[in-house]
């Protein structure tokens, strides 16, 4: 019983993780976009963005690079832990 808890929050973990992300991708390309401009990279464009409206873009992508860096570690930590370790279970001693 304890151990369905413990993974079922595990998977909450990695679900809020991605969720995370996919709501940033929506709103740095579909919602921040320029204006009267398909979605996607700006790329020249951002040199004649209002200034609000490139750090609000701007932080909506520090916000995405947090969420993914800390999906990769979690992962890192939980799933990959064998990879890193040569095999050996660091919990039996």
């Amino acid at each position: 019983m304890k151990n369905k808890i413990f993974k079922t929050f595990h998977y909450i973990i990695i679900l809020n993780f991605l969720i995370q992300i996919a709501y940033c991708v929506i709103m740095i390309f579909f919602i921040f976009k320029n204006p009267g401009d398909s979605a996607g990279p700006l790329f020249e464009k951002a040199i004649s963005l209002d200034h609000e409206f490139f750090v609000k873009r701007r932080l909506y992508a520090i916000e995405f690079w947090i969420a993914t860096g800390g999906c990769a570690i979690y992962l890192a930590l939980t799933e990959f832990r064998h990879l890193f370790t040569g095999g050996k279970n660091l919990n039996q001693s």
